[in-house]
């Protein structure tokens, strides 16, 4: 349900996930709150209880019947959740108990609250903006170390204050163009132009940052996208399965076993890792195998990281095609040298500067078997293998370097004083306000009229107001509360 019933309605809901548990939680918000729940309730009267107080009591359904001993908290009114008069009912998390007691609080004069009402009444009620709304779902849905800190700053209100701050200075030049425009016969000049385009500057400088930090925050919300990519048998599986610590791919020496993506997730060190492991990379006349292989290339294409595998116990040409052949993109490359248990290495006079002594000779090695290789892929390849991490799927070895290679990846979540953008609708108003401030800084450089510079900063002050809910828009607020759960 989409509808809002914050129009002096008192709405009850449970809070709590569905199902069975120790506890379960129903919310009632509104004017008639401690009325309605009184009527159920047995124990010291709720409507003299003080504010963020518990007490301990009985709960009846409409016969007078007792249904359960519960807790009741109440909140009065503005400094509660929703800034309504609320009283949250703590039972025990029978299913059965909390559909009765619903239908009691709904014959004792509640309405059902639809999906997001309480959200939507906080809003409504200026506790949160619409940024930090944003946050709470973010943060229910958080399934990370990092998704949960980021949404908790969003929550907070750090990226509000710093919008409303970026909203205010814009506003501000808005009002001195506007004032001139209202003194427009005496040809007045009320925002100086060369202050006005050095302030446009910085904001829009300020604008773009926040956009760009959007890839980061995307990756600590959403986890980080890793293909593993090979040609057949590189030990792409192998690996998979060593990361998730769980055999999820089917390991075989028959080349060719992945032939479709395998994905899952695991964390690391508080960031979420998204992990697909594609079919090997080689040419096929087999129409489901080169299906499979198109797939992975995609795949590839829009990793933020991919391991490439390079198995030295195969010939290196093809692996190097492959790599050459296939669109990384803007992708991390980390190559991954794999089976670093089967390989003993021969011993060079001298180690490469920056591998240590058995990494600098398995290179010598790998490198002194490559014949067939020109100069140029010679080349290619020795740069690549001394950027490799070694590992062994067999052994473990190599792989907490390979792990603490990927978390660096994105970097610190919890740098301090940074506002970083997680949400794709913020994203986008911010991308959005950018060309109006690009216009406006044309516009002074060419002496554009003055009605026509304030056009344009109203137009971006609109995309940031519309990311702090401070313009009204049914559609845009129904679409962002009915993505909540019934009871937040």
């Amino acid at each position: 349900m989409n509808r809002s019933l914050s129009d002096g309605s008192t709405v009850a809901a449970v809070s709590t996930p569905a199902g069975s548990g120790g506890i379960a939680v129903i919310r009632i918000s509104g004017p008639e709150a401690f009325r309605i729940a009184g009527v159920l309730w047995k124990g010291k009267a709720l409507d003299s209880i003080p504010s963020h107080s518990v007490r301990l009591g009985t709960l009846t359904d409409e016969s007078g019947e007792a249904l359960d001993q519960v807790v009741a908290t109440v909140y009065r009114a503005p400094n509660s959740y929703t800034g309504e008069d609320t009283v949250e009912l703590s039972l025990h998390g029978s299913p059965w108990l909390q559909r009765r007691a619903l239908v009691a609080l709904v014959a004792a004069g509640a309405e059902p609250a639809p999906a997001g009402e309480f959200t939507r009444r906080a809003f409504l009620n200026g506790r949160l903006d619409l940024a930090q709304v944003e946050g709470v779902a973010d943060l229910i849905a958080a399934d990370s170390r990092a998704s949960a800190r980021v949404a908790l700053r969003q929550v907070s209100g750090s990226f509000s204050s710093r919008l409303t701050e970026m909203r205010e200075r814009l506003v501000e030049l808005a009002s001195l163009l506007e004032l001139e425009l209202d003194f427009s016969e005496e040809d007045v000049e009320f925002a100086d132009r060369k202050a006005l385009r050095s302030e446009a500057e910085e904001l829009r400088q300020d604008i773009r940052r926040l956009a760009d930090s959007y890839r980061r925050g995307r990756i600590y919300k959403e986890g980080l996208p890793v293909a593993l990519a090979g040609v057949p048998n590189a030990g792409k599986s192998s690996l998979l399965n060593i990361l998730l610590e769980e055999e999820k791919a089917l390991v075989t020496d028959i080349p060719g076993t992945t032939r479709d993506i395998i994905e899952d997730t695991v964390e690391i060190d508080g960031l979420l890792m998204r992990f697909f492991d594609t079919a090997g990379l080689h040419t096929t006349d087999d129409p489901v195998e080169r299906l499979g292989i198109d797939r992975a290339r995609d795949r590839i294409r829009r990793a933020a990281a991919v391991l490439w595998l390079i198995d030295p116990t195969q010939p290196l040409e093809p692996q190097l095609k492959e790599m050459r052949e296939t669109d990384i993109g803007a992708a991390r490359l980390i190559p991954v040298l794999t089976k670093e248990d089967i390989n003993t290495p021969l011993s060079p006079s001298d180690a490469r500067k920056g591998l240590d002594e058995k990494e600098s000779l398995r290179l010598h090695e790998i490198l002194q078997k490559q014949e067939s290789l020109d100069e140029e892929e010679s080349l290619q390849l020795h740069e690549i293998l001394q950027r490799a991490i070694s590992i062994s799927s067999r052994t473990g070895a190599g792989i907490e370097r390979l792990r603490h290679e990927l978390r660096a990846i994105p970097g610190d979540e919890e740098n301090p004083g940074e506002t970083l953008v997680s949400n794709l609708r913020h994203y986008r108003e911010l991308t959005e306000a950018l060309p109006y401030l690009d216009r406006l800084l044309d516009g002074l450089d060419t002496s554009l009229p003055t009605d026509l510079l304030a056009m344009e900063l109203r137009g971006a002050i609109r995309h940031l107001s519309a990311i702090l809910g401070t313009i009204d828009n049914e559609t845009l607020l129904s679409t962002i509360f009915s993505r909540f759960c019934i009871g937040k």
